[in-house]
């Protein structure tokens, strides 16, 4: 028995359509940024009750390292881009081409560098998105964080949480030359911007 294609599994399907070519842009991008060393692979997109969320991906009770980029107005949605500190600390020697700092403050220069890694990305995201939907989009400045990551998922995803008893997340998952890295983009759209994002992408014969 074939499934039943209801609305929700339909904008699923759209949006991970959406999703699958902006990610091998941000792919691209931070393959030039880290020289060939980092890629990026949509892992999902997946629509959640809200008290599911942390739960569902797992991520426990430590502090994460995070950039976060928001874009603003009604038509946005906000990017958290995760690592626990370890990995953080790795990929910003990698890019600083320094030892891995041991102390325990992270100094400007490795934030910068995190920083500057959310903003490729973030560029890449938002210029698939404006090519898609037509609407200029305007990113804030990334800012770099150390926080609980459940926190910060629940904030981002409270505009949602306002609209709809579920709630929307494309998750992108990090590869050191072909290793899966415990790292993590989640993208999170605003329900204006799912919208808008669905009506884009379905062709109305």
């Amino acid at each position: 028995m074939s499934q039943v294609r209801t609305p929700e599994n339909v904008d699923l399907e759209v949006l991970h359509q959406l999703f699958a070519s902006a990610t091998h842009d941000a792919s691209a991008a931070m393959c030039r940024w880290t020289n060939g060393l980092i890629t990026l692979t949509l892992d999902e997109v997946r629509e959640l009750p809200l008290e599911e969320v942390c739960a569902e991906f797992d991520f426990g009770s430590e502090l994460l390292t995070m950039v976060v980029l928001s874009l603003e107005g009604d038509v946005g949605g906000d990017m958290i881009l995760t690592f626990d500190d370890k990995n953080g600390r790795s990929l910003a020697a990698a890019l600083l081409g320094r030892d891995v700092e041991t102390c325990e403050q992270w100094t400007d220069l490795e934030k910068s560098a995190l920083n500057e890694t959310g903003n490729i990305l973030g560029c890449a995201y938002m210029n698939a998105l404006t090519r898609l939907i037509s609407v200029e989009l305007v990113p804030t400045p990334p800012y770099f964080i150390q926080d609980y990551g459940a926190s910060v998922l629940q904030q981002a995803l409270m505009a949602q949480a306002m609209t709809s008893d579920k709630v929307l997340i494309c998750r992108t998952r990090f590869h050191r030359e072909g290793e899966e890295l415990n790292w993590n983009v989640f993208f999170v759209p605003t329900d204006s911007m799912r919208v808008a994002m669905v009506e884009a992408l379905t062709v109305t014969p």
